[in-house]
């Protein structure tokens, strides 16, 4: 089945991708059987009695004025010409990630009724009209960054590139979340999906059930590599097994899985060196967190995002430094930050993407802190969103964060930022935001 006609037929056959989703599930289960194996790292598995995901809930008047603030950033940011929406504050570039957060907010407002359908649909026809006019790098796939006006590929410094910088599976596998969503959802738009897709060639992206990505060497020549460490990885393959298309070594957790005591918990980290394979294995919030928002949480991955939770809370009970760590842009050079559980063998290191020190950028990330609470809904959460509600500019949306040194907000304003809050009270109202059938 090729890749567009997986979509397509979506919502007239549900028997069959319930079974694609039974057996995901099934895949799951199995797996967390194996934890019992001796001498193996997923042994070290002990699926936990405490975990009490919170229920779900109407929004107070207080929350709701939240997620308002949080359109806002898609107000301002929004480019009529294009329907794309700026991945920072007034910056006229996007990532596909940074386009999915976006779709999903458009999602996230109309399901919480801060927008009305007939905007809901014209935001989602605009942004995917323009998506299937962008060129691909190598006529294959998205470039991994776009000029929101002029919809050019462009390098990281939006300025234009021909050839294109190459594509990120991780992000496409984000992009086709809302592309599922809207498919299942809400099916005026099947069309428009189904044109974006229709000219993409996965083959080179998806190798014997593993996610690849490509980049342009300093050589102008294209490399193709493994894309993906715990938690992204299977995050980003799940879109992808929607699909029916083969991810099947990329769902699993327990390939390459460690552990690390981080204050007596056992985190799971990534196996994979940086400096054997040429990518960090970065332990943050997000990718647990979207997961469950969007997907629900399998056993395995709601074992796994449980202990990420409970060594921030650990941390801050031994501390008092309040904890909610992810990737984020930050107001000042470098201007992006991985600030993490774990990563290239410390513990609570922040790193740059070329894995330099980044320790006095360290930050509670509101994001984390929100969607962490609508999880969880526990005493520590209440403290993370008691002090994550500071962090906001009403007319112009949610900032990234705040620096633990100053104690100063971090205010880079993203759609990142501001997509993943909305999609966290979304979620708090209606339950994840990817569902089958009814």
């Amino acid at each position: 089945m090729s890749f567009k006609q997986g979509l397509v037929r979506a919502r007239s056959h549900l028997i069959f991708l319930t079974g694609l989703v039974t057996a995901f599930g099934l895949v799951g289960w199995l797996e967390g059987l194996s934890v019992g194996n001796a001498n193996t790292p997923e042994a070290m598995i002990e699926i936990s009695t405490e975990v009490n995901i919170a229920p779900t809930r109407a929004l107070t008047a207080q929350e709701l004025a939240w997620a308002k603030t949080a359109w806002k950033y898609f107000q301002n940011n929004t480019i009529p010409e294009t329907g794309l929406v700026n991945s920072v504050d007034k910056y006229n570039a996007s990532t596909l990630w940074d386009t999915s957060s976006y779709l999903m907010a458009v999602i996230a407002a109309q399901r919480l009724g801060i927008i009305d359908q007939t905007e809901f649909d014209a935001r989602i026809f605009k942004a995917l009209d323009s998506l299937t006019k962008m060129p691909l790098f190598e006529g294959k796939l998205p470039n991994k960054s776009y000029n929101t006006i002029s919809l050019q590929m462009v390098d990281y410094n939006n300025q234009p590139s021909e050839q294109g910088i190459g594509w990120s599976a991780i992000d496409i596998g984000r992009v086709l979340v809302p592309f599922n969503v809207l498919t299942w959802h809400y099916p005026q738009h099947t069309a428009s999906v189904k044109r974006v897709l229709e000219t993409w060639d996965t083959a080179p992206m998806l190798v014997q059930g593993v996610l690849y990505g490509a980049a342009v060497n300093d050589d102008g020549k294209t490399e193709y590599l493994q894309e993906g460490r715990l938690g992204y990885e299977e995050y980003a393959a799940k879109s992808f097994n929607l699909m029916g298309l083969d991810v099947s070594n990329s769902l699993r957790y327990t390939d390459f899985l460690k552990f690390v005591d981080i204050g007596g918990i056992q985190v799971a980290t990534d196996s994979r060196s940086a400096q054997q394979y040429g990518a960090h294995n970065y332990v943050v919030s997000e990718p647990y967190i979207l997961d469950g928002v969007e997907f629900g949480w399998d056993h395995l991955s709601q074992e796994l995002a449980w202990r990420v939770y409970k060594a921030q809370e650990k941390r801050f009970a031994e501390t008092g430094i309040l904890t909610a760590v992810s990737e984020d842009n930050i107001d000042q050079p470098p201007y992006f930050v991985y600030n993490t559980v774990f990563t290239d063998g410390k513990i609570w290191n922040a790193i740059t993407e070329k894995g330099e020190d980044a320790s006095q950028f360290k930050t509670l990330s509101t994001k984390a802190a929100f969607g962490w609470h609508v999880l969880y809904e526990t005493d520590y959460t209440q403290k993370l969103v008691k002090k994550a509600a500071t962090l906001a500019d009403p007319e112009r949306g949610w900032y990234s964060g705040v620096y633990e040194v100053s104690g100063q907000p971090n205010k880079a304003l993203t759609a990142n930022t501001n997509g993943i809050i909305l999609e966290a009270l979304a979620y708090k109202q209606g339950g994840k935001l990817m569902k089958l059938g009814k």
